[in-house]
Formats: structure tokens, sequence, C-alpha cells
């Protein structure tokens, strides 16, 4: 899935400077029924690959965490919701910016139709991505599993969804960035047995079923110890 819906102008790319390191940013948000990654047009049309990853240096003093909120930032015009280090790769793999190393970093975005890409970039969905330069290819599919890992301990569907959200919402959150079918009976065992969620006073009506009631991720001070999250799956 690639979404062209977008204006273009100048996205985040590597900047003209020399660094002996890129920061490489992975950004994930929901399109329609699937997961997309961002991805930027390549501003030299003699490169090899159309398509990058939006990806720069650090500034003079910029941490890298800051640094690759910068980048996403400048290449999708919101702030990430939540962001974190994948790692760093080399390996004499090849990269846009002809770097030795890349410290690479995933983060989604909410899907929200009314923000426009600031930059030359589109969505493409993560089962058919453009081609990318080597090392790129590899940070892609490194930040898509570190996304679904991280999500067992992690606050990523609730970062992606309104403060308020039936748990079916919930649900096809999770099954949209694990890319899998979830149990409903295990789902909602999971939930409860690590109290992710509380129950609000308020109630959706959905035609002429039973009303679903809205919920809200809990307050830390009220989840007790931290546990990991297992759903079982339906085959």
């Amino acid at each position: 899935m690639r979404d062209r819906g977008f204006p273009t102008t100048t996205p985040a790319r590597a900047s003209s400077r020399r660094s002996p390191f890129s920061i490489d940013v992975i950004l994930f948000t929901p399109r329609g029924q699937q997961l997309a990654a961002l991805c930027v047009r390549a501003n030299d049309p003699r490169a090899r690959e159309r398509w990058l990853l939006p990806h720069d240096s650090a500034a003079p003093g910029e941490t890298l965490d800051a640094a690759a909120r910068r980048i996403a930032k400048t290449a999708c015009g919101v702030d990430a919701t939540w962001m974190e280090q994948v790692g760093a790769f080399g390996d004499g793999t090849r990269h846009p910016a002809d770097t030795e190393l890349s410290v690479a970093f995933v983060g989604v975005v909410p899907s929200d139709d009314t923000v426009k890409l600031p930059g030359d970039g589109a969505w493409f969905g993560v089962s058919e991505p453009p081609a990318l330069a080597v090392r790129q290819r590899a940070m892609l599919d490194a930040g898509l599993d570190a996304l679904r890992t991280r999500m067992d301990y992690a606050p990523i569907a609730f970062r992606l969804l309104p403060e308020r959200f039936t748990l079916s919402e919930l649900q096809a959150m999770y099954e949209l960035l694990l890319g899998k079918r979830l149990h409903k009976a295990s789902f909602r065992r999971a939930l409860q047995a690590t109290s992710l969620v509380e129950a609000t006073e308020e109630w959706r009506s959905e035609g002429r079923g039973r009303p679903a009631q809205f919920f809200r991720f809990a307050p830390k001070k009220r989840r007790g110890a931290r546990r990991g999250v297992r759903f079982d799956t339906l085959t």
C-alpha cells in the first residue's frame, strides 16, 4: 500500500555535512487496514534508490534521542507519540549518506488524514515497501521486529488511539500492529490480568447491539507491578 494523498516539498534527509554516523528513523502509522512506514524521495535523480528512510546527522550538542525526534517531526510534520532506539547498523553495507555506521530509531505517529506530510514523502504498507539501500532495508525490518517485540511492555497501541476507546478498537489496533488476529476472550483476559485499562462511565450505542463501554489507559499508580502482555493468536 502506498499513500499518495499528500503534497510534497522538502523531506527530512541527510544534510550536506559529512558525519561519521547517521541517525535513521523508521516511522509507522495505521493506514486503512494495515501498518505503513514513511519513506522520502531521494534528492538526487541519479540515486540507486528512489526512496529513503528519513535520516540526518546530529547537530552539535544534540543527543541521539533529540536528533531522532527532530528528524521524525521534520519528515511527517508531527511529533512521534512513541519512539525508542533499535540499535546500530554497519558491517560495510551501503547507506545513502555513505556513512560507516547508522543508529536506528523506531517510532509511531497516529493516523490522521488531516495531517499533511511536509516533505516529498509517502506511506508504504509494510508488506510492500519500496526498494531501499541495503542497510536501510535491514533497519526497516529490524524496526518492525522491535515494534512488535516491545509491545509486550510499552504502551504503543495506546499511543495510536484517542484517550477513550472501546476494547474492540484496542484489539483492532493490536492486531494491526502485530499483523495477526487475536483471540477475543484471551485478549480481554490478558488486559484484565495486567490491569492496563480501566472502564469509564461512558458508553457508545452501536446500532441494535449492546452499547460498547469506553475505556482508557490506566495510570501507572493503579497498575501495580509492570508485567508483559501475552495474547493467544487465531490460526
